[in-house]
């Protein structure tokens, strides 16, 4: 038994194992999974002295409480949230020394949907296709964390950064997104196409780490009948029988038969993966590039 190791005494609502997931495998059925919101896991692996491509642990809403069996330097990122050490108050966006035994506890979010903790020398996991990363719909990579659930980490690669905070940006209180319309624009009316970037749209509670769902004004389609199934990228905005735009998040398919009507610039999405549910949503049209 090492004692590189992370032990998980309560994984709260959904906590998973991520990185900067498995690119370059769609033609296999493969989803690109990572972390949501990869800037936020990117700088807290700076922090702790990881690789970017370092496995950090991604929460939702409720944090999760962890013991390591060694000391080990800790940052917490993303989404605000209290920390903890031993019971003892802890900073958030910095780095911070758990010693071996202690409690780390990653409290609830007090805004935004996912925190993200990098422990130094990062989550060793096993690989699967390249990357530690959980996948939902696909089910690669680990499980979703469960309580007791012991964690390898690997050997830090260098010291933490000197810094007493990292500024990071605030969870989004609208939430804007810059689309570009298609490929299937012309599958709806234009009516359906002018109400996509001129009514409003909030997050619904049914979103998750596919997709951010919607509520809002049905769009109306110009076409009946459904597409073959074809290729969906990151960003693309389905849209469903129901009408309400579904935006493809990380662990999103591989192909879909319902027409997408846009797609998100990538440089939005990790706001996406802070948007609360009731979060106003504006889609904004850009040109093609």
């Amino acid at each position: 038994m090492t004692d590189r190791a992370l032990v998980v005494v309560r994984a709260g609502a959904l906590t998973t194992v991520q990185d900067r997931g498995r690119p370059g495998y769609a033609h296999l059925g493969v989803p690109r999974s990572g972390a949501l919101d990869p800037l936020a896991a990117a700088l807290v692996n700076r922090l702790v002295g990881n690789p970017p491509d370092a496995a950090v642990l991604e929460t939702t809403l409720n944090g999760c409480v962890l013991r390591p069996r060694s000391t080990v330097t800790v940052a917490i990122g993303g989404a605000p949230c209290p920390v903890t050490v031993g019971g003892r108050p802890a900073a958030w966006g910095a780095p911070v020394v758990v010693p071996a035994g202690e409690l780390l506890d990653v409290g609830a979010a007090t805004a935004g949907v996912r925190a993200y903790v990098a422990v130094g020398g990062g989550v060793a996991v096993e690989p699967v296709l390249g990357s530690r990363a959980t996948d939902l719909l696909s089910g690669l990579g680990p499980a979703p964390l469960t309580d007791g659930t012991v964690l390898p980490l690997g050997t830090p690669a260098g010291p933490p950064a000197r810094v007493d905070g990292a500024p990071q940006p605030c969870p989004p209180a609208e939430l804007v997104l810059r689309v570009t319309p298609g490929p299937r624009d012309d599958w709806f009316t234009a009516r359906a196409v002018r109400d996509l970037t001129t009514r409003a749209y909030r997050v619904s509670a049914a979103s998750n780490r596919i997709g951010l769902r919607t509520e809002g004004p049905a769009l109306e389609r110009a076409r009946t009948g459904e597409l073959p199934s074809e290729g969906m990228v990151l960003g693309a905005v389905q849209v469903p029988p129901d009408g309400r735009p579904v935006v493809f998040l990380a662990d999103h398919p591989t192909t879909g038969g319902y027409p997408v009507i846009a797609v998100v610039r990538a440089a939005d999405l990790p706001a996406a993966a802070q948007a609360l549910p009731g979060t106003p949503v504006r889609f904004v049209p850009v040109r093609r590039r």
